[in-house]
């Protein structure tokens, strides 16, 4: 009986990828959501309070005077936020996805598509503009069956695309109610002697001028209706910072929050119209994903998803307002207040003015990011 053939060859199994290092999560938002939840948090500042009067605590103690006067602080400021955000965006409306029909620009990619998904999931009938045509196979693939996602062909910053493609979504969904303004052009990485007149014109009419353009032709059918809607701008911090190699990126959007803000200030007499600016951070998309971050803990690269889940939370709370990511971002407009050699010295030890400049010789294609990308060449979400 002849023995059993051996086997010489091996399996090689997949190695896994490397996990992330647990500095990588501590970050300077960690630490802040911590307190929040802990120290900072007026519930658990009158836990203390009441456990010292469960021991019998003198008024007279240091312990009780100390633990009341801070529950007290911690109180007002929270009174006094809340007054704050009542008074400068008033009451919230009213907000249920099944009955609101969501518009995104930019809807095919990034930051656009995971929130066309999250209100596709939810319900919501969502209006996805791109420039690039999406077929129905993809709808299907991308977003399940069954959700009612319409795609549409459209080149935002084209005024009269906008207009044909208003006809066709309130034919198939009705008038939009929540407006999300989420495309963005490509980042060039040039210089300003170096950038072209053609591609400053691109970003600024692909950043700017297609917002103008999106909130001039469908505006007007949210005023119009009963329960209102809500205006939603992406724009990025780096208006305000203006890195270098940046110039077209960071002047178009350095008018995008400005002209969000004139909006809101002529909306301001319309209770059931609500705006929302989102100013973020670095985030991880394909048209980031070749920046290193200048600084880890302070300035964190943001996952798209959560940024996503952060605005969709926003427009169901129904209220106005300004959503800045991450934690550096609520403090970004004191930069300007500082003295000039203050400013100087902080944009070398951040290292801002040099990350696109480093970041050119390992840039990645889109493609190598990993993600789901219906992608565009002429059109990106942030």
């Amino acid at each position: 009986m002849s023995s059993p053939p051996i086997i010489t060859t091996r399996s090689v199994l997949p190695s896994p990828k490397p996990t992330k290092p647990w500095t990588h999560h501590l970050t300077l938002d960690t630490v802040l959501k911590v307190f929040h939840r802990t120290i900072l948090n007026p519930f658990l500042a009158w836990i203390i309070v009441l456990c010292l009067r469960a021991q019998v605590t003198p008024p007279t103690h240091p312990a009780w005077i100390g633990s009341v006067s801070y529950a007290i602080f911690i109180t007002l400021l929270f009174v006094a936020g809340t007054i704050n955000h009542r008074v400068a965006h008033g009451l919230p409306r009213t907000v249920d996805p099944e009955h609101e029909v969501v518009l995104i620009t930019g809807g095919a990619s990034g930051l656009g598509l995971l929130i066309a998904q999250l209100y596709g999931m939810r319900g919501a009938s969502v209006a996805v503009l791109d420039v690039r045509e999406i077929g129905e196979n993809e709808i299907e693939e991308v977003f399940g069956e069954g959700v009612d996602v319409k795609c549409y062909q459209v080149d935002v910053g084209d005024r009269s695309q906008l207009e044909s493609a208003k006809k066709k979504i309130l034919k198939e969904l009705g008038a939009p109610t929540i407006v999300i303004n989420c495309a963005a052009a490509r980042i060039h990485g040039q210089s300003l002697l170096e950038l072209s007149a053609n591609a400053f014109e691109k970003t600024i009419r692909t950043n700017l001028t297609a917002a103008f353009h999106l909130y001039q032709v469908f505006l007007p059918g949210i005023l119009a209706t009963e329960n209102g809607g809500t205006l939603v701008t992406i724009s990025s911090v780096v208006g305000q910072l203006s890195p270098a190699g940046l110039s077209d990126y960071s002047a178009s959007k350095a008018g995008l929050s400005a002209l969000h803000r004139t909006m809101e200030a002529e909306l301001r007499g319309h209770e059931h119209i609500k705006t929302l600016l989102v100013e973020t951070g670095q985030m991880s998309t394909p048209l980031f994903n070749w920046i290193r971050t200048p600084n880890h803990f302070f300035a964190p690269v943001l996952e798209p998803v959560e940024v996503a889940r952060e605005i969709v939370a926003a427009v169901d709370s129904g209220q106005g307002g300004v959503l800045r990511l991450p934690a550096f971002a609520k403090v970004v407009n004191w930069y300007a207040v500082f003295p000039g050699a203050v400013q100087v010295v902080a944009r070398y030890l951040s290292g801002i003015d040099t990350a696109v400049s480093s970041g050119l010789s390992s840039r990645e294609t889109p493609s190598s990011s990993g993600g789901r990308v219906l992608r565009s060449s002429k059109q990106r979400t942030d």
